[in-house]
């Protein structure tokens, strides 16, 4: 059995995939990753434009054909016309999370009124979890600060690899019956 986790990051946005800027939301995943876990894992990454079928299509290829354990979005999730990453993700979802989405707005709450406007979601789709996160790198650290500690214990549960962290980044949390010893 493989323990390293495999991380599919998904940049969604018409302007960053068409050239028009540099995106933001990669590195700063990149860089949180790499600051939080303490066991092995990779990453993948794709840039994308807001256009849902091309959203299912990139989600599906990272968890079917890349057996990706996680899945990251980042955009996308406003009410503004083009953002379709909620309705993507949900198309396909074996199964939502709706704690996750619940979370990640009561985090942003704390630092701008207008999360009441995402609509990210987190959902499993066969054995990986897929979380919308906000687009901008302090958002999507703020974010992450504030849910992740609750991802190990939800990919141990849908048969994923065990993920330990670096505690003075975040503190996974598990049931003292799923806690493995430190090898």
């Amino acid at each position: 059995m493989n323990d390293e986790l495999l991380i599919g990051l998904v940049s969604i946005s018409d302007r960053a995939s068409s050239g028009v800027y540099e995106d933001k939301g990669l590195p700063a995943l990149q860089e949180w990753f790499g600051a939080a876990l303490a066991s092995p894992w990779k990453m993948v990454t794709r840039l994308i434009p807001d256009e849902q079928a091309v959203i299912e299509q990139t989600l599906k290829e990272l968890i079917d054909q890349t057996r990706c354990h996680l899945v990251l979005t980042t955009g996308g999730t406003g009410p503004a016309l083009r953002d379709v990453t909620p309705e993507a993700t949900l198309a396909v979802a074996d199964k939502i999370m709706p704690g996750f989405g619940e979370q990640m707005r009561q985090v942003s709450l704390k630092y701008v009124p207008t999360a009441i406007l995402s609509r990210q979601v987190g959902v499993v789709r066969k054995q990986a979890l897929i979380l919308n996160l906000p687009g901008q790198p302090k958002a999507i650290k703020e974010t992450l600060d504030g849910v992740f500690a609750a991802v190990p214990y939800c990919i141990d549960l849908i048969g994923g690899p065990y993920i330990e962290t670096n505690e003075s980044v975040v503190k996974a949390f598990r049931p003292k019956s799923a806690i493995r010893p430190k090898s």
